[in-house]
């Protein structure tokens, strides 16, 4: 049995000091807390991305993470109801370098601090996110504890016992947290300037998306494509999924260890791919389906999480700047014969996508929906959206 670590000796809170990380190997960092007040434990990681904060607040797929931003200036274009990507953010806690300045961009509604609190999210500043960020560089995601006590009053001992008490990503199912309830209808279309969101009213073919922790603007580039999209919880089973009639099923992406989700997920998949419907899934959704297939997953020691990682499509030849969001990834070497590796990172080589040889079935680990992030992928909806006009013309 292992003896946990003592408790280091906790230094006196700087002057002015109203928030703190505490890692798990008691590792501390000070800063000025803001949002909510009181605290919250997860695995703490880094995003690279220097635009869209809301985007990546709300993002389901940061369910149980706290996230440290590399880029120092966040909250200064405020926050608005537009750019949320689901309803309540599932992110713990959001750590800065520099203070949240006052909004200064037309599209704000209010200050980030206020949207924080509304949404009972903590957050920090002050940090030295450079430091923490190599810290995680070097060592892997630690679980760790965010607090903010604007009375400066933090009772460290507790805050270490929650941090060592969390128990980490791994094995850990969240997507049943973060998806639906119930199945809806979904029409809204993406985002133009000066026109806001539109409305597909003249669908062509009709896509069920299984929501594992789906972000909005995914749905709306699907319906984007001409699809009529029917959204379905997470744990539907291949029948419920199929009793929609789809000309062609989507897998979202999601927080959580996949092989924990896959227990569940697997064998509504396998149902789905004998039925021989199209199929696209993107981040945890192609980790689900590499799993469906016979493939493994393992836990990465930092993850991907920006909007700067460069992938190469083998397929094409082509190199596209994608926006990423994952902790696990597949294991290539596992993969059935007739799956093909189509995408690989250009940063650490590991697998991005793959397709079957033998029926209209691809996936993507990154995500082309762009919220937040450039729009090179966003012909991947369009590239599904042909699979499934290509099976319906020859079933015609």
């Amino acid at each position: 049995m292992t003896t946990p670590s003592p408790v280091p000796p906790v230094p006196p809170v700087p002057p002015g000091a109203t928030g703190c990380v505490v890692l798990a190997d008691g590792t501390l960092f000070w800063g000025r807390g803001l949002g909510a007040a009181g605290h919250a434990a997860g695995e703490v990681c880094f995003n690279t991305s220097m635009t869209g904060y809301q985007e990546i607040l709300t993002d389901p797929s940061y369910a149980g993470q706290i996230i440290t931003f590399t880029f120092p200036h966040v909250g200064n274009v405020g926050a608005n109801t537009e750019d949320l990507e689901t309803t309540t953010p599932a992110a713990r806690g959001l750590i800065l370098r520099a203070d949240v300045t006052d909004p200064s961009n037309w599209r704000s509604e209010r200050d980030l601090d206020d949207w924080l609190k509304s949404f009972d999210l903590v957050g920090i500043s002050g940090v030295d996110t450079r430091r923490l960020t190599r810290r995680i560089r070097d060592g892997g995601a630690p679980n760790g504890v965010i607090a903010h006590a604007p009375d400066g009053l933090f009772d460290m001992p507790t805050l270490l016992a929650a941090a060592r008490a969390w128990p980490g990503l791994e094995g850990m199912d969240l997507a049943k947290a973060v998806s639906c309830r119930q199945t809806y209808s979904w029409s809204e279309t993406r985002w133009a300037l000066g026109a806001g969101y539109g409305r597909q009213e003249a669908p062509t073919h009709h896509v069920v998306a299984v929501d594992f922790g789906a972000k909005r603007n995914i749905l709306r580039c699907l319906a984007s494509t001409g699809a009529r999209v029917t959204v379905v919880p997470a744990t539907a089973t291949a029948e419920e999924i199929l009793a929609h009639a789809p000309d062609g099923v989507f897998l979202s992406n999601g927080p959580g260890d996949p092989a924990a989700t896959g227990a569940y997920a697997v064998p509504a998949i396998r149902g789905i791919l004998d039925a021989g419907v199209p199929l696209f899934g993107i981040c945890l959704g192609h980790q689900l389906l590499a799993l469906s297939l016979g493939g493994r997953t393992a836990k990465m020691e930092r993850g991907h999480r920006g909007a700067n990682h460069p992938v190469k499509d083998l397929t094409t030849g082509k190199v596209e700047i994608t926006s990423q969001n994952h902790g696990f990834r597949v294991l290539p070497e596992s993969l059935p014969a007739d799956a093909e590796v189509t995408h690989v990172s250009l940063f650490d080589g590991s697998n991005e996508g793959l397709r079957l040889k033998d029926r209209p079935v691809f996936s993507v680990q990154y995500h082309p929906e762009a919220s937040p992030g450039p729009q090179d992928s966003h012909h991947l909806f369009e590239r599904f959206a042909a699979m499934i006009r290509e099976r319906t013309n020859r079933a015609a």
